[in-house]
């Protein structure tokens, strides 16, 4: 781990520096928080998996959308929480780096997720008569698979030049958790390339992926125009309205963490827009597609009303 070079053990991490009584609120409230995120995601995986009206492409991406957003809240979560009820806030250097690293993973599977997404609605709206030729169960497994297997494989490049560089301190990082800027701060070396890797990453990561996305639903709201019904424009709407509010809070949040200028943040402003990233997001996903999806509602229903009967 960049040999004899590398000094420090363990970091602090500063977290929110309000008083103790603030603390205890928002530890109250975050843990209510990630306990929605965990539930909410936990039922729309468990729908996904126990009605079978549901094992269709969109719902089998939906069900990683959901394990994402679980592990996502789960890797920075739960340390933030211990932080916030404990005077040593220290974190070992080995896995304050796997911290870094599966934040950017699941960042990047979601993206992807988000894209391959968007391509089924593309296919199920613009081209339906073809829809179960293309989005094929061997396609979705490979679109799904590609996405996992790429992000984590392109953020394994984060990890190898973080490992190279030498750390010496300071052993404060002015953060929530490992965040990979903040992180960088403690290196004793020009961080340069890993600077140039993450403007690259933001670009392939973030901006190619949206692109994608918009281009995507400009074909589809196109297509619906054209619909003659006013019923199959409503329900061509509603199903891509869902997708479109996780896409714009995702990647809207993305592009103003790490795309804007450093000095239009503050640092306490960066740590909520990265709470917004970590817990308010992957727990508003579930509500926007259980509230605005009749599928799921019909399939939550149907679980529970066996449960009466029973």
């Amino acid at each position: 781990m960049g040999g004899n070079q590398t000094r420090i053990t363990e970091v602090t991490l500063l977290g929110f520096q309000v008083d103790s009584a603030l603390e205890f609120f928002l530890f109250g409230l975050f843990s209510l928080f990630y306990t929605l995120t965990l539930l909410g995601n936990g039922v729309i995986l468990g729908l996904i998996c126990l009605d079978s009206r549901l094992h269709t492409p969109m719902y089998f991406f939906l069900s990683h959308l959901a394990i994402i957003d679980m592990s996502y809240a789960s890797n920075n979560v739960p340390k933030m929480l211990a932080n916030l009820v404990s005077h040593k806030r220290t974190i070992s250097f080995v896995p304050c780096i796997m911290q870094t690293f599966l934040y950017l993973a699941f960042a990047a599977s979601e993206c992807l997720i988000l894209v391959v997404m968007a391509y089924d609605r593309y296919v199920a709206i613009c081209h339906p008569l073809h829809y179960t030729l293309i989005m094929s169960w061997r396609v979705c497994t490979v679109l799904a698979s590609a996405s996992w297997a790429f992000s984590f494989l392109w953020d394994l490049v984060h990890l190898v030049l973080i490992l190279k560089l030498p750390f010496c301190g300071p052993h404060e990082i002015n953060h929530f958790f490992c965040e990979i800027l903040s992180v960088l701060k403690l290196a004793c070396a020009d961080t340069w390339l890993n600077q140039v890797i993450i403007v690259a990453s933001c670009v392939c990561i973030l901006v190619g992926p949206l692109c994608l996305v918009l281009g995507s639903y400009a074909r589809i709201l196109d297509t619906i125009l054209r619909i003659q019904s006013a019923e199959g424009r409503r329900k061509a709407f509603s199903t891509c309205s869902s997708h479109l509010c996780v896409v714009g809070l995702f990647f809207g949040t993305a592009i103003v963490l790490y795309m804007t200028p450093r000095s239009s943040h503050s640092q306490e402003q960066r740590k909520i827009l990265s709470l917004f990233y970590s817990l308010f997001n992957p727990m508003l996903n579930p509500l926007i597609y259980s509230l605005r999806n009749t599928e799921v509602k019909g399939a939550l229903r149907k679980i529970l009303g066996k449960k009466r009967s029973v």
